[in-house]
């Protein structure tokens, strides 16, 4: 089974960048698809982006346009690149992977439950100033 680690978070303007990664430790190709997700205080988990084998890509409807997922599979790392950040995208981010979220079509919203997603990474926090 894989591991994860995500790096790149930190404090932005609002409408800057930032470019989010995870290190996967095992073979991100095996079958997994995988994402981000991210929750800020006293709101739910929620997904962002999400990633297939076939480097199909999904988005939520808040990020679409500014937020870009893709994978390395020879440096074995996943990223979000975030851009036109926005004081609500500030939140704990997280990535994920799963084998049968790639079986029900690797999209955001159509992952099994979240708390049920079999790698998780431990996250990295994303503020953004207004």
């Amino acid at each position: 089974q894989v591991q994860m680690m995500e790096s790149g978070g930190g404090s932005v303007q609002a409408g800057g960048s930032l470019r989010l990664s995870c290190v996967v430790s095992g073979n991100m190709d095996n079958g997994y698809c995988m994402g981000w997700f991210r929750q800020a205080p006293g709101k739910e988990r929620e997904g962002v982006a999400a990633i297939d084998r076939d480097s199909s890509t999904s988005f939520a409807d808040s990020v679409k346009g500014r937020f870009t997922i893709s994978k390395d599979s020879a440096k074995n790392t996943l990223y979000l690149q975030m851009n036109s950040l926005k004081p609500e995208d500030a939140a704990m981010y997280y990535c994920a992977a799963d084998r049968r979220w790639s079986w029900l079509g690797c999209t955001v919203g159509g992952s099994p439950p979240t708390e049920d997603l079999e790698v998780w990474g431990q996250g990295t926090l994303v503020t953004v100033s207004s």
